[in-house]
């Protein structure tokens, strides 16, 4: 069974922060682009970060770049989205995902049906 299972969410106040990891299982994920998404309460589905397989490129939401860092163990099949001055903004279930590499598509995308494989999510609150 392929699997991604988030972790790391939980409570923060604002200012703090939280390192979020997602572990794969039933299929090695190293070639693929990793990326987080996150849906607030009536809110879309909202592109976070991603990280090419080699690390060599990475991409960030507007509202979260210069405090979130996304990054990759391809030998743990994990990624990871380090949140650091956490706004209560940030408030939401916050979504694991995996693009398969293909010569045809581009290697990062914001749009989720660019990527095949989904955690379940963990629930980050920020309180203010």
């Amino acid at each position: 069974q392929v699997q991604l299972v988030e972790s790391g969410g939980g409570l923060v106040q604002a200012g703090g922060s939280l390192r979020l990891s997602c572990a794969a299982a039933g299929r090695t994920f190293s070639s693929d682009t990793m990326a987080w998404f996150r849906q607030a309460p009536g809110k879309e589905r909202e592109f976070v970060a991603a990280i090419t397989r080699s690390g060599a490129m990475t991409y960030y939401e507007d509202s979260v770049k210069g405090r979130f860092t996304i990054s990759r163990d391809n030998a743990k099949n994990t990624s990871y989205l380090q949140m650091n001055d956490l706004k209560p903004d940030d408030t939401a279930v916050y979504y694991c995902a995996a693009r398969p590499p293909g010569n045809t598509r581009t290697l990062i995308t914001t749009n989720p049906s660019g990527y095949d494989y989904w955690g379940q999510g963990t629930q980050v609150t920020v309180s203010s």
